[in-house]
C-alpha cells in the first residue's frame, strides 16, 4: 500500500511537470540582453574554434616573475574560455545593476560600449567594454574584483577577435588571502588560425 501511494504522488508530480513545461505557445517570450551578450559570444567562438581546432601558444608569468610558452594542439574551448564566463552581467539577478555608456566611436568604423556597475553593487564585475565594428566585435575587456576580510582578488580580462573570430586574450590578476603572499600572474594566449 505505501509504494502504490508513492507511485501515485510520482505519477501526479511528473504529470504535473510535463503539463506545465508543455504549452510552449504560451510561456513568456525570452527576454532580449539588456547588456552585451558575452555569454552568447563566447558559446559562438567556443563552438567554431572547436569546429577549427587551431593551434594555441600560451605565454604564462609564473610567481617569480619567470615566463613559460607552451604550444597545445588540441584546447576544449568550452573550457578554456571559463574564465571569461565570469565576466558575464546579462544574469536575471544583474538586470539594471549597471550603467550603460553612451558610444563612443573610435578609428575605422569601430564603437566603444562601456558598462559599468552601480555603486553599492556587490558583484564581482566592476566594468565590461566592447569594442566592435562593421566586421563583428574587435575586443572585449573586463574588470572583475573581490575584496572582503579574508580574501582580495582582481582579474583584468581581454579579448581580441579579427574577422569575428577569436585569436587572442590574455588574463592579469593578483590575489592576496590573509597570512599568505601576494600572488601576481598573467597569461598570454595567440589563437594560431
Amino acid at each position: 500500500m505505501r509504494n502504490e501511494w508513492l507511485f501515485g504522488l510520482l505519477a501526479l508530480v511528473g504529470t504535473a511537470c510535463d503539463s506545465s513545461s508543455g504549452n510552449n505557445s504560451q510561456a513568456a517570450p525570452a527576454r532580449k540582453p539588456l547588456y552585451f551578450d558575452l555569454k552568447g559570444f563566447l558559446d559562438a567562438q567556443a563552438s567554431l574554434l572547436n569546429r577549427r581546432n587551431p593551434v594555441v601558444v600560451k605565454l604564462v608569468q609564473l610567481r617569480d616573475g619567470h615566463e613559460e610558452t607552451a604550444q597545445v594542439s588540441h584546447t576544449n574551448w568550452n573550457k578554456e574560455l571559463q574564465l571569461f564566463y565570469q565576466a558575464d552581467i546579462n544574469k536575471a539577478a544583474l538586470r539594471g545593476t549597471y550603467t550603460i555608456e553612451p558610444p563612443i566611436p573610435a578609428t575605422d568604423g569601430l564603437q566603444q560600449q562601456t558598462y559599468r556597475r552601480k555603486p553599492g553593487i556587490e558583484n564581482a564585475v566592476e566594468s565590461m567594454t566592447v569594442v566592435s565594428g562593421p566586421q563583428g566585435i574587435r575586443e572585449v575587456r573586463a574588470r572583475l574584483s573581490q575584496d572582503n576580510a579574508l580574501f582580495f582578488s582582481r582579474k583584468e580580462l581581454l579579448l581580441r577577435a579579427n574577422n569575428g573570430v577569436l585569436n587572442n586574450y590574455q588574463v592579469n590578476g593578483v590575489q592576496k588571502l590573509i597570512l599568505f603572499d601576494t600572488l601576481r600572474y598573467s597569461a598570454v594566449v595567440r589563437v594560431q588560425l
